[in-house]
C-alpha cells in the first residue's frame, strides 16, 4: 500500500510531538477524586452496589465488545475491526493471570477515565475511552464491582493485528492531544434533570457517538456536530444522523417511537438491524423506561441539522427508477406496501426512513442483499425477518431497486450505481 506523502508527514510529526510530551509528562491521568482512593475489599463485595454496576455495564454494552460470540462472558478476545488492523479485546474477568483480578479500583478508572492501561501503556481509542471519560467516579466504582463479581476466566488476551505505524503506541500521545479530552461530565444547569441523565447516557456509558459520527483518516471522530451520523469504518454500515434534520434523522420521531426501537428494536418510524440490532438485544431492552425515557429526552433535544441536497442529476434517471419500481412491485410491496408505509410492528417503514434515505446507500443495499435480521427481544421475541435477494436480483436490478426507494414518496436520496453494488455482495452479514 502506498502511503499518501501528507499522511505519512503527518505521522511522523505526531511521532515526535510524542516523544517530546512522553518526556515532558510522566503521568497523563487526572488523578482520581479524594473520596474513591481507599476502596476496602468489603465495599467491592456490596451487594447494592454489584446490581448497579451491572445494570450500568449494560447500560455501556460492556459485554459485546468483551465476549467471543458463544464464549464466556467479558473473558475477551472478540476483535475489533478498524482500518487500521484489528485489536483483539482484553479479558476483564477477575482471573488473576489474565484478566483484571490483581487490578486496584485506581487501576480500572485510569483505564476508563484516561485511557491508560494498569501498565502505564496508552490504550487504542478502539476501547471507547474519548465518551467512557464522563462516566462519574461512583459510576465506574459500581461497573468494577460488578466485574469482580464475575466468575473468573483464565484466557489470554489476543495479540494485536494493528499495521506500522498504527502498531506504535508512542503515535497515541500525538493522537490524544489532538482528539481527547478527558473529564467527568458536567450537567448542564440549564437543562433539566430528565435531559442531563439522557446526555449522560448517551455521551458517556451508551456511547452512541462512536457509531453516530463521522471519522477521519487516523480514526478520531470528525469534528462535527454530535450524534451526525458516518460510515462505520471497516464495517459497511451507516449510522444515521440522530437529529431531526429534514429528510432523515429523527425527523417524525416522537418520544415513544424512540423509546418503542430501544426496547424492542421495532417502532413505527423503523426497526434496529446490523449492528444496532445486537446493541438493543444485549443493552438498551435491558434499560429501565426511565432511563429510555430521558434518552428520547436528550436526543429530540438536539438541534435540527441542514442537509445537502441530492444532485440534480440523480433523480433524472426515469429508466433506472421505472425499472426499480418494477422490481419493489414485484417483490417488495406484499410487505412494505406499495406506498413504502409498511405493517406496523411487523415490517419496517421504508418512507421517510433514516437507514434507508442516509447519504450512501450502503444499508440499504446490504438489507436487499443479504437480508435485515431485527433483534429478538423480551418485547418482541419472534421479530419478522426480510430474506435475502442476493440469489435472485443481479447487480443492476439491486441498483434499481435501492435508488427507487431513495428517491420515491417522500424520499430524496442519491441513487445507487450498479458498481457500488458489488463491493456489498459479499460482505460477511456480522
Amino acid at each position: 500500500m502506498k502511503w499518501p506523502r501528507r499522511l505519512f508527514f503527518l505521522l511522523v510529526l505526531l511521532v515526535l510531538v510524542a516523544a517530546l510530551v512522553l518526556w515532558l509528562c510522566r503521568d497523563l491521568a487526572e488523578p482520581l477524586p479524594a473520596a474513591m482512593r481507599s476502596i476496602d475489599a468489603s465495599t467491592l463485595k456490596d451487594p447494592g452496589l454489584i446490581a448497579r454496576g451491572e445494570y450500568l455495564a449494560t447500560a455501556g454494552d460492556c459485554r459485546v465488545c468483551h465476549t467471543v460470540p458463544g464464549g464466556q462472558p467479558y473473558a475477551g478476545g472478540r476483535s475489533v475491526v478498524t482500518p487500521f488492523g484489528d485489536i483483539a479485546s482484553p479479558n476483564i474477568t477477575p482471573d488473576n493471570a489474565t484478566g483484571i483480578g490483581q487490578w486496584r479500583f485506581e487501576d480500572f478508572w485510569r483505564a476508563l477515565h484516561s485511557g491508560i492501561g494498569r501498565d502505564g501503556k496508552l490504550l487504542y481509542p478502539a476501547f471507547s475511552y474519548t465518551a467512557f471519560t464522563k462516566v462519574s467516579a461512583d459510576d465506574a466504582l459500581a461497573i468494577f464491582a460488578y466485574l469482580r463479581s464475575l466468575p473468573p476466566v483464565n484466557q489470554p488476551s489476543g495479540r494485536l493485528n494493528l499495521r506500522f505505524p498504527y502498531s506504535l503506541r508512542d503515535v497515541l500521545i500525538g493522537w490524544r492531544l489532538l482528539y481527547f479530552r478527558e473529564g467527568q461530565y458536567a450537567a448542564d444547569p440549564d437543562q433539566s434533570a430528565q435531559w442531563n441523565r439522557g446526555a449522560y447516557l448517551v455521551q458517556g456509558l451508551g456511547h452512541c457517538n462512536e457509531c453516530h459520527d463521522a471519522r477521519n483518516a487516523l480514526g478520531a471522530v470528525a469534528d462535527r456536530s454530535m450524534l451526525s451520523g458516518g460510515e462505520m469504518p471497516a464495517q459497511n454500515w451507516y449510522a444515521p444522523d440522530l437529529s431531526t434534520r429534514r429528510n432523515g434523522g429523527l425527523q417524525g420521531w416522537s418520544r415513544a417511537d424512540i423509546v418503542d426501537l430501544l426496547r424492542t428494536g421495532q417502532s413505527r418510524r423503523g426497526a434496529a438491524f446490523g449492528p444496532m440490532a445486537e446493541v438493543v438485544t444485549e443493552s438498551t431492552q435491558h434499560l429501565t423506561d426511565d432511563d429510555l425515557q430521558v434518552i428520547a429526552v436528550y436526543l429530540q433535544s438536539l438541534p435540527a441539522r441542514a442537509v445537502a441536497a441530492a444532485p440534480d442529476e440523480a433523480f433524472h434517471d426515469k429508466a433506472l427508477f421505472d425499472q426499480g419500481e418494477k422490481i419493489y412491485a414485484q417483490q417488495c410491496a406484499s410487505c412494505h406496501r406499495q406506498d413504502g408505509s409498511g405493517v406496523a410492528g411487523i415490517y419496517p417503514p421504508l418512507d421517510r426512513n433514516a437507514s434507508v434515505t442516509e447519504p450512501v446507500g450502503v444499508n440499504a443495499t446490504r438489507v436487499v442483499l443479504l437480508g435485515g435480521f431485527s433483534p429478538g427481544t423480551a418485547a418482541n421475541p419472534r421479530p419478522y425477518s426480510m430474506p435475502p435477494f442476493a440469489q435472485q436480483l443481479s447487480d443492476a436490478e439491486v441498483s434499481a431497486v435501492v435508488s427507487y426507494i431513495r428517491q420515491a414518496w417522500s424520499n430524496h436520496a442519491t441513487a445507487v450505481q450498479e458498481r457500488d453494488v458489488g463491493k456489498y455482495r459479499t460482505t460477511p452479514v456480522d
